[in-house]
Parts: C-alpha cells; structure tokens; sequence
C-alpha cells in the first residue's frame, strides 16, 4: 500500500542510513550469475519472446497510475487525462538497439507514481516446461536509477502475477551498460500456480525518474545461476526492510524517527499507554485521521508505528530494532496483512503466519501489553475482487490467534461497507485508505472494547 505522497527525492543514503540495504544489495548482486547463453544448442527447449512492434506475435504496452497505451511505432507515451492526478508525470517507450537496429527497448519516466513496460504475447504460452530448472533471461541495462529501481514480473495465469523486487541491485549496476539476467522461475512460481496459459510474460515496473533498456527476451527449461530471490514461503516471517522505490528516502528516517519520540516519552516521563501499529492505513492517523486521534488518543500520548508499504515482514524488522523497546504501553492495536496480499498476491497463510509472528514479537518484548488485533480492512469496491477474498480468508485465520486475554481480535469491516458488502469513497476515497470518515468509524466501532482493554490493571 503505497503513501500517497509517494515521490520523495532519491539522494544517496548517507553512512548510517545505508545499513539495511547493504547486504542485501551485495547478497543479490548476481546479474552476472548468466546461464549459457545459448540454451537451444543443446537442444532444451527456449520461447523467444519479440519486442518488436512489428512483430504479430506480442504487443507492447505502457503503463502509468492513470492510463496506458500500445506502441505500435517507433515511439510512444502514455496519454494524460484532462485533469491528472499526478501532473508532472511523463512514461514513455521508444525502440532502440541492443546487438541491431531495433531489437530493444527504452522505457523512460519523470516524477511517475508508477511506471510499466509489458509484453503480451498474442496467444498464451504454455510456461510450464520452464518451471522446474528454467529461467526467464533478458538483457538489461540500467541506465539511470538515481531515483528510481526495477521489479521484474510476468503473469501465471488469470487474476495471478507474480514480482521479484530488484530495486537496491538495480541501483548497484546503474550507468555500467547491458547486463545479461538470469531470473530463474522459482522466483515467480508459487505452489499451484498454472501457469499453462500465460499472456503478459514480461513485465519491467518502475516509479520515480530513471530509464532503462531490455532486449533479447526469452524463456528457458535449464539454467545454472541466476539472480537472488526470496523464498515466498518464509519471506512473510523473515525481517526486512522494505524495499521500494518511493520509501528508499524515506522509511529508516521515519523508523529512526519514531525511536528519538521513544527516547523524548521516556526522558520526559510521559508514558505512552497505546501503540498502533501497522502499514499506511495507520500511518494516515497522521494525515485524514489526525483530527479523529486527537480527540480520541492523544490523551494516552498514543505512539503510531505505521509505516506504509509495510508487509509483515516489515513491521517484524522494525520490532526487532527497538520500535516497541523502552516504555510499556497497556494496549497495541495491529492491522497488517493487505500488503501482502495486495502487493504479492500472497497466500493467506503465509500472511496470517507473519501476523503471527508479530504477534509473538510483541508479546516476547512486551509480556505485559494487551494486543487488539484488528481484521484486514476491507479494500476493492466489490466484495468479490480478488484481493478483497484474499484478505477475508486472512480474517479467517487470525482470528483464531485470540485467547481472549492477551490478544483480542476485533473485525469492524462491516461497518466500513455498504449493506450489501460494496465499500464506499466517502469511507476510503481510494478503496483501500480511509479518509477521515473512515477514521471516525474506524475509532467509534473499536472504542468499547479499547476503553476495557486499557482499564484492566
């Protein structure tokens, strides 16, 4: 769940601020980790994908936050509406070369919330043969990255994509010219994915301001190295910063932040009695929220620990480096999950796993502390979106984790909806943030059962 104000400036990390990246962009710097480069000599089996926009068999598409558009020349832009909510934002893809005269790919982006390069293939593919040893290899070159990194992508089927994160190593190999990368299939597929009738077989994302060239787009059934990727069963539960274009300047100063408002409560020997804690939508009590905590928490020198963009895995990273270390509070309301499920299109399991995981955290450094924890807000306008009935069936299992004593669950998302299950703008102008009605609901529905958690001794 990406904040809103989601463009900060991509300065280097100075000293003490680069820590966290750093040896995970040593650990994935394997662009060089090549396969063969010519599989189909040895007689495995390889799907060339074409870039050309001449070429029947694929269509190249281009993306942003609001529109998108097809290339079918030498050049194309995104188009801009009449009335943009990000003005300043240009994404645009020309044909260049790589090895000949247009066999690659430049896309560029200025001040872009998001930008996209797609490749579909005019009938599905079959990718399978390519699962079990095999890898997606292209070449890439990382022209400017400054404010910007990459996340490589390709679909498994309808309604199912898959993305490997490359934004810190993207950084690392900016300005050196065409890289060959081996991205073996492991990091897309997940147990049960079909993957037998893929469309959109490549996918370069993007935000901020950068360029970046591909060519030489293919699949093959046997490689040897490749790149670096998490194993999506346990990254739910592994701590990690988080890695994403638009927090890279922001998110370790908001965490070393929230630590000097620590140290402040403590010399000034304010106790803080409530902890949120959770992604953007409880970081925005600092934005549409701010007038409903102010009357309803403030009087408890409540201490938010949202940070958005947050996976589980995110918030385990900053509980582990002192977030909730030196004061006692008597209630932590947690809501996390919707990234997960969102951004990756996670199995609920793995979601409610690193829930679990939090709440083990907080539980083993705050013995004393009551944990609210809320169900996954509802998102997506329909009750039958994709990404709506993930999140339900992460309701369905963390709802288990309550004892009734230490950990209270409480699902208000039905008073965030219609009565038919629909979701409104006028609660979450989006359809996943609320906006200060929201917030207001939100505080009104948990208030009971908040006011007796903070009351018990």
């Amino acid at each position: 769940m990406r904040a809103h104000a989601w463009l900060p400036s991509m300065a280097p990390l100075s000293r003490t601020r680069r820590g966290p990246w750093a040896a995970v962009a040593t650990a994935l710097m394997l662009s060089a980790c090549a396969a063969p480069r010519d599989p189909a000599a040895s007689g495995a089996p390889v799907l060339e994908v074409p870039l050309s926009p001449a070429n029947a068999a694929t269509h190249v598409l281009l993306a942003d936050f609001e529109s998108q558009a097809a290339l079918t020349g030498e050049r194309v832009a995104v188009p801009r509406p009449e009335q943009p909510k990000v003005p300043g934002s240009h994404v645009e893809v020309r044909v260049s070369s790589r090895d000949k005269p247009g066999d690659a790919l430049t896309m560029q982006w200025h001040d872009a919330w998001y930008a996209s390069l797609r490749i579909e293939l005019a009938r599905p593919a079959d990718l399978r043969p390519f699962l079990a040893d095999g890898a997606l290899e292209f070449d890439l070159d990382a022209i400017d990255m400054a404010r910007s990194g990459l996340t490589f992508a390709t679909s498994c089927g309808p309604d199912c994509s898959r993305k490997l994160e490359w934004v810190v190593p993207s950084r690392a190999i900016a300005g050196k010219g065409w890289q060959h990368m081996v991205v073996p299939m492991r990091c897309f597929a997940h147990d049960g994915d079909p993957f037998d009738a893929v469309s959109q077989v490549f996918q370069l994302d993007s935000s901020g301001t950068g360029e970046a060239a591909i060519a030489n787009v293919r699949f093959v059934a046997h490689a040897t190295g490749g790149l670096a990727c998490p194993d999506y069963r346990t990254q739910s539960v592994t701590p990690h910063p988080l890695e994403q274009v638009w927090s890279m300047d922001g998110w370790i100063p908001r965490h070393q932040d929230k630590l000097a408002s620590i140290r402040e409560a403590a010399a000034a020997r304010r106790p803080i009695d409530l902890v949120f804690i959770g992604d953007s939508i409880t970081e925005h009590w600092e934005k549409e929220g701010k007038a409903v905590w102010a009357r309803h928490y403030a009087r408890y020198n409540a201490l938010d620990l949202g940070f958005g963009g947050d996976h589980t895995e995110n918030v385990l990273w900053r509980l582990q480096h002192g977030e909730i270390d030196g004061f006692t509070p008597k209630v932590a309301v947690v809501m996390i999950g919707t990234n997960n499920t969102g951004h990756r299109q996670e199995d609920p399991r793995t979601t409610a796993a690193g829930v679990r995981r939090i709440l083990d955290e907080i539980r083993s450094r705050q013995p004393d502390t009551r944990i609210l924890l809320l169900a996954v807000f509802p998102r997506d306008e329909q009750p039958t979106s994709p990404l709506r009935r993930l999140n339900d069936r992460v309701n369905a299992i963390i709802s288990g984790y309550a004892d009734g004593r230490h950990i209270v669950f409480l699902d208000i998302g039905a008073a965030l909806t219609n009565a038919d299950g629909t979701l409104s703008r006028e609660v979450m102008p989006d359809l996943l943030h609320p906006g200060e009605k929201g917030y207001d609901i939100w505080a009104r529905q948990m208030e009971p059962t908040l006011l007796q958690l903070l009351a018990q001794p």
